[in-house]
Order: C-alpha cells, then structure tokens, then sequence
C-alpha cells in the first residue's frame, strides 16, 4: 500500500504522466508500460531486500550505501529538492481540479490540500502509514474500477482518424521515456518503501513491494489503453481522466474526482514526508515545525500550471532516478550473487562431509 500510495498520485492518477511518457508515443508506449510493469515489481523487491539485509530504514543511509558517502549525500540534496518541488506540484494539481471541474478557485484547492496534509503528517511515520493503509485501498478499486471500464467497455464515438496525426515525440524514444517514467517514480517511492523496513520482516515487505509493483504496472498499461481511446481530446485536459469520466456520466465524474484528490494526497503525504524528516535531521528542529514551514514554502510555486511543473519538474529529475536505479541493480544483483555462492559452497561442503 505504501508503493501504490506513493506512485499513484497527481501526475499518475490525472493521466497527466500517462499521456507524456507512454500515449504520446504512439503504439510504442505500450511496450513502455509494460517495461515500467517490470521494473516496478522488480526494484521494489530489490529495494526492500537491501533495506532487511542493511537494516536500514530511511532513504539516506540506502544512498549512502548504494552510492557512496560523497556521492550519496550529493544525490540527497537533489532528491530533496525533487520532493519539495513534488509538494508544490501536488498542491497545483488539488488547485487545478478545483478550478478546471469544481468551477471553484484555484487557491481553495491548493489551501483544503495544505490542510489536511498537515493534519495527515502530525503523527510522523505512524501518521504516513495509517493514511496509506486508510486511502490506498479504496482509491485503487474505484481507479481500477472506472479505468477499466473506460479501456475495455465504454464505446467512444469520436473520429479516430486524427490519432495518427497527434505523436508529437519519437516514437523511437519510448525506451528513454519509460525508463525516465520508472527512475522519477521510484525515487519517491524508495523515502516510503525503506521506511516500512522497521514495521515488517524480509519475508513480508519483499513479496509486498513486488507485488505492489506489479499492481502498479497493471494500473499504466490500464490508463494506457484508456487514455489512447480518447486521443486527440485528453491532450487538451491538465486532468485528462476527469474528461474521460465525465464522458461515462456526470456521477461517474464526481467520483472520480474524490478518487483523484485522495490520489494527490497520498502523494504529497510521501513528498512532505520525506522533505520534512530531512530538514528536521539536518537542523535539529522539530519535525512539526519544519512540516509546516515546508509546506508553506511550497504554496508560491504550487500557484503554477500543473501540466506544465510535470513536463519540467519530472524528466529532470528522472534522470536522477536513473543513477539510484542503476545503483540499487547493480547493489542487489551483486549481494545475491555473493550470498548464492556461498550457499552453493556450504552445501558442497556439507555434502562432502556426508
């Protein structure tokens, strides 16, 4: 619940990150979701694997121990900011489905989502995984839900004809688009996934991530086939989905909304988090403090487009997640390679022995 909290949110949730990394590349985005299905499951699993084996639990030490000390603490100070800026973006993305489908203004969004995010945090790490274990759940069935019935049943009657006119990227450039998808992604859900290794064992939160990965890989090639029916009409939406559930029926629209709010809480729960816990460590202040000094901080940027603080904020900052990614398979496939030569060692010597 952690991993699908931290992931689907705003940008996920929107169809926003769907439409510019997968749909807008045409037929090849699909064999970019599915890509971003595996790598999920798979660095998810790696990820928790290294966090038990390590005994670590906070993001800080998996960088050090991934990238180093100097170069760990240079990617923290990236990664930071990554997360204080995803406060902002998540904060514009309440705004802009106030202003663009409530027909309320933008700042009353942003303003209920500062709210409650502050309320939501108080507690800390109890405070995050409540909220997960609370929301998570029933916004991926109404997700699944309403998205599925847009991909595979609802019949569009629109002219298809200029879909072929509407690929504004390469094609080609699906790979380095899904890939960019995962790294940015993933660089949030590791704050979360590494701090649930003190309230679970290896034999429970290794089997979770992956499949929490796999839910989530479920859930694009879903939006995919969804969002890619509704082509050229969504690219014209800051929150594409809201247009596509407003064309099932205006119940199905307000719905979805509700779903798509909580969506952006959940992961400006795990931004807030994350950015907060740092400052704190860093200038000894107390936590609630710097909660709601970063929170405030963020409102200016927050006041931005949100379709346009995804297209700038999150390739950047995926090629940061790159590097972590890079990291973490080449960290995880080493130590299990090292850990089954030795088992295959013992073994040997046990059945010399016998």
């Amino acid at each position: 619940m952690g991993y699908l909290g931290a992931v689907v949110g705003a940008g996920f949730a929107s169809g926003q990150e769907i439409v510019q990394f997968f749909v807008n590349y045409g037929n090849s985005g699909m064999k970019g979701a599915l890509l971003a299905a595996l790598l999920f499951a798979g660095c998810g699993g790696m990820l928790l694997y290294m966090a038990h084996s390590r005994k670590v639990s906070n993001y800080q030490d998996i960088l050090r121990h991934l990238l180093g000390e100097k170069t760990g603490k240079v990617v923290d100070v990236f990664l930071a900011v990554f997360l204080f800026l995803g406060i902002s973006t998540m904060l514009s993305a309440s705004g802009a489905i106030f202003y663009e489908h409530l027909y309320l203004p933008k700042g009353l969004g942003v303003f209920l989502a500062y709210i409650v995010i502050v309320v939501l945090l108080a507690a800390g790490k109890k405070g995050l995984i409540f909220s997960y274990n609370l929301l998570v759940p029933v916004k991926l069935l109404l997700l699944i839900m309403i998205t599925g019935y847009a991909a595979f049943f609802f019949d569009v009657s629109q002219p298809e004809a200029y879909v072929a006119f509407l690929n504004p990227y390469e094609s080609n450039n699906w790979l380095l688009a899904s890939l960019l998808y995962v790294a940015y992604n993933f660089s949030l859900a590791m704050v979360v996934l590494t701090e649930y290794q003190s309230v679970t064992t290896p034999r429970g939160a290794i089997p979770g991530a992956v499949w929490g990965g796999l839910v989530l890989g479920v859930l694009v090639v879903i939006y995919y086939l969804a969002l890619n029916r509704f082509m050229p009409m969504v690219t014209h939406y800051e929150v594409p989905m809201l247009y596509i559930a407003g064309n099932i029926s205006l119940s199905t629209k307000w719905v979805y909304t509700v779903v798509l709010w909580v969506g952006i809480l959940t992961t400006a729960l795990a931004n807030a988090y994350g950015f907060s816990q740092r400052i704190a460590s860093l200038s000894g202040l107390n936590y609630s403090f710097c909660l709601i000094l970063c929170m405030t901080l963020a409102l200016p940027l927050s006041m931005q487009s949100f379709s346009v603080l995804v297209n700038r904020v999150y390739p950047v900052f995926g090629a940061l997640g790159l590097v972590i990614l890079a990291a973490l398979i080449y960290k995880a496939v080493k130590q299990l390679g090292q850990e089954l030569y030795y088992n295959i060692i013992q073994f040997m010597k046990r059945t010399k022995e016998v």
